[in-house]
């Protein structure tokens, strides 16, 4: 298991289309840099995969579009140049569960992972460049509007997200 720490250096890459992955990036940064860690946060629209600042760790972030992570965030992670051995973390906001329109029955989980692809998508191809993951968090937008406002809750899931990071 990957034990974090204080003092840590965070980078941070995120697309956020809506503002949610925005909102989730904040508090991240808010509650590491509460338990002594450092967080840069950067949009990959106004990123560079190539030379990244050294950090303890990096974070990758994406909204779920159409059931996969965004061309923005996979072009950033396809472009990576990092050393094997780099440690990262993955978040992905996607809309929580809503019943069928025509039917009103709810998704199983099975139908909804098709829906879900973001985080795997990321792992895969970070992964193919042998780093070595250390945390992933799933964070929900209100079935009723893709624009917002995070399900109720979605700060304690950050809460724990940072814990598992920073070991504590």
């Amino acid at each position: 298991m990957f034990s974090g720490g204080i003092g840590m250096d965070i980078e941070l890459y995120h697309d956020s289309k809506y503002g949610n992955g925005t909102k989730v990036a904040e508090e991240f940064k808010r509650l590491a840099e509460t338990k002594g860690s450092h967080v840069n946060i950067h949009h990959v629209r106004e990123a560079s995969s190539k030379n990244l600042p050294r950090a303890d760790l990096y974070v990758f972030g994406s909204p779920t579009h159409f059931g996969k992570a965004t061309r923005g965030i996979m072009r950033f992670v396809k472009k990576l140049e990092l050393p094997p051995g780099t440690k990262y973390a993955v978040f992905g906001t996607f809309s929580g569960a809503a019943p069928d329109k025509k039917t009103g029955k709810m998704p199983s989980e099975e139908e909804l992972e098709k829906w879900r692809r973001t985080i795997p998508m990321i792992d895969e191809t970070l992964k193919s460049k042998e780093m070595a993951k250390v945390a992933e968090m799933r964070v929900f937008v209100k079935p009723e509007n893709l624009k917002g406002p995070l399900e109720d809750g979605w700060q304690k899931i950050v809460e724990e997200f940072v814990a598992v990071i920073l070991g504590r």
